[in-house]
């Protein structure tokens, strides 16, 4: 039986990570994983209802971040920490590198208090594989466009969606082993095929 893995998909708005999760998923379960989809914020009943308030109300930097990392408790209480417990790998839309990201680089919010509210809520878990889809803001926002109505992240300018991507890369630059960047310009197939290159090499 495969071992249980924490594998995360991050990337800014547009960069078509979520297009590849039930890809992976396919790919992973054709090789003998019982595989959990799930996102964030958002992936509890409780965090769903975060969710709505997080990408749809307006509210300052400091009360955003909050409101993340409490979905994000309840996410890892009910759903993640469960299913790597009974051996399941957990495909998840998002994990705490997107704060750092989103709030950290986007809002400018201060990193220092985002490391505390990390170390409080997952002192010891981190994914074991995180795949960057990596973008440029221009093409992520014409594909954005084209695909659905904007949330209140999604309306924001190109200069922030640049400070997010610098946020992902920080990020990225702090846990070289863990971070793997997919160069995310091309096709549907075009990317997939080199998602699939990660995963041979990663995840065999």
């Amino acid at each position: 039986m495969p071992r249980a893995l924490f594998i995360t998909f991050e990337g800014i708005d547009g960069a078509g990570k979520s297009s590849h999760l039930d890809a992976l998923s396919d790919w992973l379960r054709a090789r003998g994983h019982d595989v959990v989809l799930t996102r964030e914020p958002g992936g509890s009943a409780l965090a769903e209802r975060l969710r709505e308030l997080i990408l749809h109300e307006p509210m300052d930097a400091l009360t955003e971040a909050l409101l993340v990392f409490a979905a994000r408790c309840d996410h890892l209480r009910t759903v993640i920490e469960p299913a790597l417990a009974r051996g399941a790998t957990v495909l998840c839309d998002r994990f705490t590198d997107a704060t750092f990201a989103y709030q950290g680089g986007g809002r400018g919010f201060d990193l220092s208090v985002l490391r505390d509210l990390e170390r409080w809520v997952h002192p010891t878990r981190q994914p074991d594989l995180t795949l960057w889809f990596d973008l440029d803001p221009a093409l992520a926002a014409e594909r954005r466009a084209a695909a659905r109505a904007p949330d209140r992240f999604e309306r924001q300018d190109a200069a922030f969606f640049a400070r997010v991507r610098d946020g992902y890369a920080a990020r990225a630059a702090q846990a070289p082993r863990r971070f793997v960047r997919v160069d995310a310009a091309g096709s549907l197939d075009t990317v997939w095929a080199r998602v699939e290159a990660v995963a041979r090499e990663r995840l065999t």
